[in-house]
């Protein structure tokens, strides 16, 4: 068999990250996580634009969209889950439309667009947030037909203010879910 077909036999995942590098600590522990699992990881490192922040949100939504419809084009149909990051939940239409299951930490769900996309999501979705980010909406989280992490008094980087150590507690709690979720999501795949 040759390694292009290997390739695509594997059960990919492409990493989607917010402003902050896949190296940061929660992204980083996402990637060991779909790894442990077998699953091959496609991370994106994208370079936000000087201006990005003068893009209207449409622009800025277009942007994250192609960047990560690139990314699941690449896999060939491999890519079965998306796991995302705060701005990287702009590319939920791309996992609601495709069809593709998708983890997103500290979505942005008070934007139309991702609540929308959320909305229309087929596949296994998990959503995890901090109950005083701005850019959260509990409400809706628990509207939605998902999975749904809400860690009490924490923020959008979902950690603890002025509490590091209890912000790594809520590192592990949030690893340990998403771990519970990719392991569900690659025994039906």
């Amino acid at each position: 068999m040759r390694y292009e077909e290997q390739a695509k036999l594997a059960a990919a995942r492409v990493l989607v990250p917010s402003a902050l590098l896949v190296a940061s600590p929660l992204l980083h522990f996402a990637s060991s996580v779909l790894r442990q699992h077998g699953w091959t990881v496609q991370e994106l490192w994208w370079q936000i634009l000087d201006d990005f922040l003068e893009f209207s949100e449409d622009e800025r939504i277009a942007w994250v969209d192609w960047q990560v419809g690139w990314a699941v084009n690449a896999e060939g149909g491999a890519c079965r889950l998306i796991v995302g990051k705060s701005l990287g939940s702009f590319a939920a239409s791309t996992a609601a439309d495709r069809g593709i299951a998708a983890a997103w930490l500290t979505p942005l769900l008070t934007f139309g667009h991702v609540a929308r996309a959320l909305g229309r999501a087929q596949q296994p979705t998990l959503l995890i947030g901090g109950s005083i980010d701005k850019w959260w909406d509990a409400e809706l989280a628990a509207s939605l037909p998902h999975d749904v992490l809400e860690v009490p008094s924490a923020d959008h980087g979902l950690e603890l203010p002025d509490d590091p150590v209890g912000s790594v507690e809520v590192l592990r709690q949030v690893v340990s879910r998403l771990d519970r979720f990719v392991g569900s999501v690659g025994r039906k795949g």
